[in-house]
């Protein structure tokens, strides 16, 4: 009897084990989704432990519990693989699966893209616009001049210095940090042009002016380091840069461009004005990228002191001022006037009303 007893026993302890080992093998295996909305959020804070990080995934509802991501942990060997980090889960996860994205590091980031030649407040609408924060917070941030203060000491704000490019930020990234990465991005990208083309010798704030003119005049990566020259030129020559991107830059400042320069807007009284104030303008328009950069500090060896657009995006450039005032009538005048005559003959024509004969 106390053989049977103990086999009884014995069976039962087995059943359990088997019962138990059924049961952890498919939490293990199985996907699970525990939380309610479409996504959950976890974050892991630096030196966390991993008992500390499965109380934060089981409560966040990513696993079913403590003890499935204890015992996948253990039989995967990578615990102290775990990474920090804010993590995004979206659809039921195999308990394996959430280790190896928290192993692999594999964290939430946020991408915002700024395109070449924006100035900071438009750049700061970008940044409202992809929900990462007010616009106001991005225009303050941007006003931290001790983080180019070496590379330019009388600069007002980071005006040319926030590299345009795409950067993935975390939630809890601010303005702030995002300011900070663009200008340790622009810093890299300068070395590396400074290094393959030699130091300027009129300074960062004069290189970086000229080469946001250059980003504002042209798309073209091919016509940029000829821009450039035009402009070089002129400097050399002390002639007036006569650059309307500078003076489109003046009047958004003072909050006056409509989205359309006019002839009268050439004598709006500002120092980024290049039609009254002979010179570079007092500081960066825009912000340049790597092209207009390299061609700021390595302008084509050319002549020209004009270009005028060809109204796709190209330029022609000429070396007096009556070749370009050619230009300027074949590339501008000619085609406005055919534009314009094209439009008249499209137009229906009126039928003439018979006159009243008023009765005598």
């Amino acid at each position: 009897m106390i053989r049977r007893g103990i086999a009884a026993i014995l069976l039962l302890l087995l059943l359990g084990v088997v019962s138990t080992t059924v049961v952890v093998y498919a939490r293990l295996h199985q996907p699970f989704k525990g939380y309610a909305g479409p996504e959950q959020f976890v974050d892991i804070p630096p030196r966390t432990g991993t008992r500390a990080i499965a109380r934060r995934l089981a409560a966040a509802g990513v696993v079913r519990d403590e003890f499935t991501f204890l015992i996948a942990l253990r039989l995967t060997g990578r615990g102290a693989q775990l990474k920090a980090g804010e993590y995004r889960f979206d659809r039921p996860a195999g308990v394996y699966d959430v280790i190896d994205q928290i192993a692999d590091g594999r964290v939430y980031l946020r991408a915002i893209t700024f395109p070449e030649g924006l100035t900071i407040r438009e750049m700061s609408r970008i940044y409202e616009a992809n929900g990462l924060g007010q616009a106001t917070a991005f225009v303050e941030a941007a006003g931290n001049v001790s983080l180019v203060k070496d590379l330019d000491g009388n600069a007002p704000d980071l005006e040319g210095y926030l590299f345009p490019e795409t950067y993935s930020l975390p939630r809890s990234a601010t303005a702030g940090d995002l300011v900070r990465a663009m200008v340790d991005r622009f810093r890299k990208v300068l070395t590396t042009q400074m290094n393959q083309t030699g130091v300027p010798a009129e300074g960062i704030r004069r290189l970086v002016t000229l080469a946001s003119i250059v980003e504002k005049e042209t798309s073209r990566p091919e016509e940029r380091p000829t821009i450039a020259a035009v402009y070089a030129n002129r400097l050399k020559l002390r002639m007036a840069l006569q650059c309307d991107p500078t003076v489109i830059y003046a009047l958004q400042k003072e909050g006056k461009f409509a989205g359309n320069l006019t002839k009268a807007h050439l004598s709006f009284d500002s120092p980024y004005n290049t039609y009254r104030y002979a010179g570079l303008p007092p500081g960066p328009i825009a912000s340049p990228g790597e092209a207009s950069l390299r061609a700021a500090l390595a302008p084509a060896d050319v002549p020209y002191l004009y270009f005028v657009s060809r109204n796709d995006g190209s330029h022609v450039f000429a070396t007096t001022l009556q070749e370009h005032n050619r230009n300027v009538f074949n590339h501008q005048v000619l085609p406005f006037r055919q534009k314009r005559l094209e439009e008249q003959k499209r137009q229906p024509q009126r039928s003439q009303r018979p006159q009243r004969v008023r009765p005598s």
